[in-house]
């Protein structure tokens, strides 16, 4: 990999570069910060806090490459994309095992990771329909509009640790740079190189110089983003208080932002469901990658009728996983990201401990033999849990299910509004008029019936709403074109002799009635 450079001398640590203008450039800071393997607890790399001259000198090849870029038209733009995929596609398992490293996401979870953002530059292909604007011959007599979709300019995007691949370069990059914008990608610190190496595929490509450029850097550089004035736009996705930030300081600098947050997602389980499945789907969606997305499951609200039988089962099943480090194929809940966060979710499961929840399943303390320096946490139940506990209204962001028991539909959809976040909700049940009740009634932005990760497909918008979302358009789908493109309005007449003769209206001629 070009964003290697010789080792380090602290036991053989790679020292990773920063990307402006297709060059990969060695870091002047002095402050580095490492890159590990959460499945061993081992430091594989170490990636620079640029400073913030090099930080500008990314922003600076950005604007100075958006000219040239708007202007390339749309269809080798397009054609771009094309060759990004199949590289992706040819080195998929290459993507795979390095984002499982430096991750933790077990090997199918971590493929599934970079699928998505394959996904998502597919999709991105499809582009010019989604460009196209609208038009109407005669608005008044003899005058004719048309509308355009343009870029805007230069966007910045500060990208989280848990999608290495999906959410730099699938939610990120393909819309905004096939939109015609160019791009300063802020990678996440303690992952960095998935979306490095992505970037050395997009620019063997033919990515032109300056489209996309890659620092890693602290919150104070990232915070200069927000207000630098070649900066058009910015996409974050991370926590509700950082996003907030982003959202206040950004638009106040009158920039678009697109600012995707925290979440806690419930699903409501009615006596009527298919109980087994859905158990199943609940696990998979609570405990896939190790509870560190925000489209997990974390809190499953259960009619009393069935929910001693839906705790046995979950309890179960959850017991049934197993933990061990990303990179053997038969591992099924890896490790999470770091060892802050493992005290984190640690704090939270003796919170709940503490506010009276009924811990039916611990998963502090466990080891994996040969890998005790990992960072794991195993699958942890709680049950009866109550309004206001920490547990079951805040994220957690770990392998925890919290237990909220109902007497009906009315009760559960009742507690999952009454949350702040809402960036997803499910139902499991197979009456159809409860389903199709609880789709228009629920808060949540993604709705499942039956499903559990209720992601759509990237031609639709993730849409998640409340303290869950800040700004106006939505990542991907026609949302995600819209935010990285703005209107412009062309309204045109040609004269002939006699019109040329004719007096000009208070309205040019645009008013059709007086």
């Amino acid at each position: 990999m070009n964003v290697m450079v010789p080792r380090n001398q602290v036991a053989g640590i790679a020292r990773l570069r920063y990307c402006v203008d297709n060059e990969w450039r060695l870091s002047t800071t002095d402050t580095y910060m490492p890159v590990m393997n959460p499945s061993t607890g081992q430091q594989i790399a170490e990636t620079p806090c640029c400073t913030q001259a090099e930080v500008d000198a990314a922003v600076a090849a950005a604007d100075a490459a958006f000219p040239g870029w708007a202007d390339t038209p749309i269809p080798t733009r397009i054609q771009l994309m094309f060759r990004f995929k199949q590289l992706l596609d040819a080195h998929l398992d290459e993507l795979t095992d390095l984002l499982a490293t430096e991750n933790g996401k077990v090997l199918a979870e971590a493929r599934g990771d970079v699928l998505k953002a394959i996904e998502v530059v597919e999709c991105a292909c499809s582009t010019h329909y989604l460009m196209q604007g609208d038009t109407c011959m005669n608005v008044s007599p003899g005058y004719d509009t048309v509308s355009y979709r343009e870029p805007l300019g230069v966007f910045a995007a500060i990208a989280p640790y848990n999608f290495p691949a999906m959410i730099p370069m699938g939610w990120m990059i393909p819309f905004a740079i096939t939109t015609g914008n160019t791009v300063v990608l802020k990678a996440a610190s303690m992952v960095p190189q998935t979306a490095m190496r992505m970037l050395e595929l997009l620019i063997e490509a033919g990515l032109p110089k300056g489209v996309v450029n890659i620092v890693t850097c602290s919150r104070v550089e990232a915070d200069s983003l927000l207000v630098n004035p070649a900066i058009k736009g910015v996409c974050f996705v991370g926590s509700t208080s950082v996003g907030q930030h982003i959202y206040k300081t950004a638009a106040g600098a009158g920039k678009r932002v697109q600012a995707l947050t925290e979440a806690k997602n419930h699903a409501l389980v009615l006596e009527d469901c298919v109980l087994e499945r859905s158990v199943r789907g609940i696990i998979n969606s609570t405990y896939g990658c190790a509870g560190q997305r925000c489209m997990a499951l974390p809190v499953v609200c259960v009619q009393e009728s069935i929910a001693d039988e839906f705790v046995a089962l979950l309890t179960k099943f959850a017991r049934e996983l197993k933990l061990g480090p990303a990179y053997l194929a038969d591992s099924q809940l890896g490790p999470v990201i770091s060892a802050a966060q493992k005290v984190s979710i640690e704090k939270a499961i003796q919170r709940g401990v503490d506010e009276g929840a009924h811990l039916v399943l611990d998963g502090r303390g466990v080891k994996v033999p040969g890998h005790e320096g990992g960072y794991y946490v195993g699958p942890t139940v709680f049950d009866h849990v109550k309004a206001g506990m920490y547990v079951g209204d805040e994220e957690i962001f770990g392998p925890v299910t919290s237990i909220k028991r109902v007497k009906d539909f009315e009760e559960g959809l009742a507690i999952m509004n009454a949350n702040r976040f809402a960036n997803g909700s499910c139902i499991y049940t197979t009456s159809g008029r409860k389903a199709r009740e609880f789709a228009k009634r629920t808060h949540g932005g993604m709705v499942g019936v039956n499903v559990g990760i209720p992601v759509p497909f990237s031609i639709f918008p993730f849409s998640g709403h409340k303290q869950s979302f800040f700004g106006d358009l939505h990542t991907l789908g026609k949302d995600g074109v819209a935010f990285f493109t703005e209107t412009k309005s062309v309204t045109s007449v040609w004269f002939s002799e006699e019109d040329a003769k004719q007096k000009v209206s208070t309205w040019d001629g645009t008013l059709t009635r007086s």
